[in-house]
């Protein structure tokens, strides 16, 4: 807001005190302005100067800075007119999850930060331990780790007597809440210890996880449809300002590409018609396209921005190279699992129909060479009262990404963790 000061303003002699950075309280009466660039401004009658900063050591000065310079100062750049706005349009964000599932009958579930399994089969997890003490300088000597006579870290010692882990994903404690409550719903934090350093990967970021019980794919894919729409016309409605700055100073033409996703229909795609349409395409691809492969970012940017024109897409039916929990189908190639792909994010939900058949959980256990003890309390869902259940898992900071036209994750996020860096 503009203010206007006259010499005769009450607290005018603390003008040179009012300096960027500084905090103020400032009274006076709204008016008309007779500016261009704003339709109201403010007379002031009185100005007191809460709190006083440094001009010349502030770090965020009166020009434009760059992302990566306001990454250094994150404690500050909530300051700044594009990450306030960030800020209130993640907010808006999860409430609207919330509103969503809620309003639909879901049961929210708080599912564990500290784990023993690894959902995704990976391997990439954070460990947790109090075997490192921080008791003696500069921590714990290797000598003193307890371990096994062969040599490897004695886990029995260990606060939770085995290894355990930072989350990857809350899906697998859902389904046990889901097999009891019908629908259910995580949103929290999950970790991947992945040593990635794009502009696409965080160490620590937050997932929202459905699960549905009594639920197919097709399921799966109408109520992930259902979401996205919701929540991205929720914004649309009730952020209107922070859009209008996202369309003029960020992405222009953002407000219509989000638009088009709350009003055209989503585009249904095998995973074997996607591969053809990608071979088809005479375009090259840095990752080779081959079924069987997986889709690469590049992929699947291309058949949602170019084959389709800007539309979302669901890739349904991958080959049995996805996660262990997904259902096998009839062909027994293929998986019952889903992807949502939208513009400059690719893709966005990834889902599926659970494997409710324990003969055929058990084979996909031992054909990844996953410990079947370790799953032992999610087997025995499949062994009292299985059903046929679906979900997905969202990335919350790629919804952000989408939404805001952020290039990098990093900035949707108030502190980013990534690989060399945990400031703040």
């Amino acid at each position: 807001m503009q203010c206007v000061l006259t010499p005769e303003t009450e607290g005018y002699d603390q003008i040179d005190s009012v300096t960027t950075g500084a905090s103020v309280l400032v009274e006076g009466v709204v008016a008309s302005s007779q500016g261009g660039k704003q339709k109201v401004e403010l007379k002031v009658s009185k100005i007191t100067v809460i709190g006083k900063s440094d001009p010349t050591s502030f770090p965020i000065q009166k020009k434009r800075a760059s992302r990566e310079f306001l990454r250094t100062v994150a404690h500050l750049r909530p300051r700044t007119n594009t990450f306030g706005a960030v800020a209130r349009v993640r907010n808006t964000l999860a409430y609207a999850t919330h509103k969503f599932f809620q309003d639909n009958g879901f049961v929210w579930v708080s599912s564990p930060i500290i784990t023993a399994s690894d959902c995704e089969g990976a391997g990439e997890q954070f460990y947790v331990t109090t075997l490192l003490s921080n008791s003696a300088d500069g921590g714990s000597l290797l000598k003193d780790i307890p371990a096994t006579k062969d040599g490897r870290v004695d886990w029995s010692q260990d606060f939770f007597c085995k290894p355990a882990f930072l989350t990857v994903s809350g899906q697998l404690n859902g389904e046990t809440y889901a097999s009891a409550l019908s629908d259910i719903y995580t949103f929290g934090p999950t970790f991947r210890a992945e040593n990635s350093n794009t502009s696409r990967h965080l160490a620590e970021f937050w997932m929202i996880e459905p699960e549905l019980a009594f639920a197919d794919l097709n399921d799966d894919m109408a109520c992930a449809t259902a979401y996205l729409q919701y929540v991205v016309k929720y914004i649309l409605e009730n952020c209107k300002e922070d859009m209008d700055f996202f369309n003029t100073w960020i992405e222009k033409g953002i407000i219509d590409r989000l638009n088009d996703v709350v009003e055209k229909n989503f585009v249904h795609l095998s995973y074997t018609d996607a591969v053809e349409l990608l071979l088809g395409s005479k375009k090259e691809f840095e990752f080779p396209v081959k079924w069987g492969l997986d889709l690469q970012s590049e992929h699947e940017r291309y058949i949602t921005e170019v084959a389709f024109g800007g539309r979302p897409v669901i890739i349904r039916d991958y080959p049995k190279i996805k996660a262990f929990y997904m259902r096998e189908n009839d062909d027994g190639k293929t998986v019952a699992a889903m992807d949502l792909l939208v513009p400059r994010v690719g893709e966005l939900i990834g889902g599926s129909q659970r494997e409710e058949r324990l003969d055929y959980l058990e084979a996909r256990l031992d054909e990844q060479n996953l410990n079947k003890e370790s799953y032992w309390w999610y087997l025995d869902l499949r062994r009292y009262g299985s059903v046929p259940h679906a979900g997905f898992g969202l990335g919350f900071e790629r919804l952000v990404q989408f939404a805001t036209g952020m290039d990098n994750i990093r900035d949707t996020i108030p502190f980013p963790r990534v690989p060399g860096s945990a400031e703040f």
